[in-house]
């Protein structure tokens, strides 16, 4: 069969919807004008992914406050804060611009969303004439809200992870039940947990093996003919078109990585120095069977940090020399990262948001059509 294609999820969010968030924020504009914001983006996004060639689309999560942070909180600026959290949890990550972003800290008992994707998505398959996906936020990062040492007074960690792990499971049967043919589950703290910063204190626990552990209760809930349609997505970050922890080299986290019974991957590469190097990582450790599933490597060919467009020959090459190490049977093309996983985001690089939403489409429509020229190349 030809190379499959995907895109992680999000896409920039319009200067005019960015705007109508901070006009919520301060209480000059109603959740409905908001909403109806909201709407306009989502439906230009299906639009314009549609007409990318894009065989399965997403709405760019222009309703999500971030991709980690959508069951908990309406808006970055904290409006809409669930029950039981307060605003001034740890850093989730520090990136290599000198900005951060902060996650919410658990304060009491029970944990459970406010928010499920599916409520987003069901608003959304309306507008598409194309299958589309769902992202969800893995329960490894929200395990990050309890606090790293002290416990939380009458709401064991114990039961905060179990908790945790049935609000996930429900996040994802819930954007099947909506529609969705695919759900990948966020996993950029993957990386980022072998990285070490001094100034995050949860880098240096050596936390991977939980968050696999963690990720994996979640996963073998499913049949493999579920999970073939559910996979991981691993980043080094993407947020002001900066990163948080590329330095890290993916042998510390691909062999661990792989031990997650997920359908398949989709993996920043593009923006990759040594490419062929993690190529031959990624046929060396990903599995033709995880408990009854084949692992399809979705290989990033397009870099959403980068404002110059990749062009279809240049897709083609990556997809042709991966296949040198990776099972052209289990290989497929997608994008480093979303092209903007928090809600507000300027997109420096690029001059403006607008802008680099029209990058965006011209990115992924060239990621479309070097995937079929690859798939001819290669005799699929």
């Amino acid at each position: 069969m030809p190379i499959p294609v995907e895109p992680v999820g999000s896409l920039p969010r319009p200067a005019k919807l960015q705007e109508a968030i901070k006009q919520y924020d301060e209480g000059r504009i109603s959740k409905a004008e908001l909403e109806a914001e909201q709407d306009d983006a989502c439906r230009d996004s299906i639009e314009r992914m549609e007409a990318t060639g894009s065989p399965i689309v997403s709405d760019g999560e222009q309703r999500a406050s971030s991709f980690a942070t959508y069951p908990i909180v309406d808006t970055l600026a904290g409006t809409g804060l669930a029950p039981n959290l307060a605003p001034d949890g740890q850093y989730f990550a520090i990136f290599d611009d000198g900005h951060h972003r902060q996650l919410p800290r658990l304060t009491a008992g029970p944990f459970a969303y406010q928010t499920y994707a599916a409520d987003n998505l069901s608003r959304s398959i309306p507008m598409a004439t194309k299958p589309m996906k769902q992202a969800v936020i893995a329960p490894s990062m929200l395990m990050l809200l309890y606090p790293l040492d002290d416990e939380v007074e009458g709401y064991p960690r114990a039961q905060f992870l179990e908790d945790l792990c049935n609000e996930t499971e429900k996040d994802i049967r819930k954007a099947f039940e909506a529609g969705a043919q695919r759900v990948s589950i966020d996993f950029t703290e993957g990386r980022l947990a072998q990285k070490n910063d001094p100034r995050n204190p949860w880098t240096g626990r050596g936390m991977l093996g939980e968050f696999i552990e963690l990720n994996n209760r979640v996963l073998d809930r499913f049949t493999a003919d579920e999970r073939v349609n559910i996979g991981v997505h691993t980043c080094p970050g993407g947020d002001l078109d900066s990163v948080h922890s590329a330095e890290v080299d993916y042998a510390e986290l691909l062999p661990s990585m792989f031990k997650m019974n997920a359908g398949y991957f989709l993996m920043q590469l593009s923006s990759e120095r040594d490419k062929e190097y993690v190529y031959r990582l990624v046929g060396q450790h990903s599995r033709e069977d995880a408990n009854g599933v084949g692992q399809v490597a979705f290989i990033g060919v397009i870099d959403p940090l980068n404002p110059t467009v990749e062009t279809p020959e240049q897709v083609r090459d990556d997809l042709v020399a991966a296949a040198n190490y990776i099972d052209r049977q289990r290989l497929g093309a997608t994008d480093d990262c979303g092209f903007s996983p928090f809600s507000i985001d300027d997109k420096p690089k690029h001059g403006s948001p607008d802008f680099a939403r029209d990058v965006a489409f011209q990115k992924i429509a060239n990621r479309v059509r070097g995937a079929e020229i690859a798939s001819d190349a290669l005799g699929l």
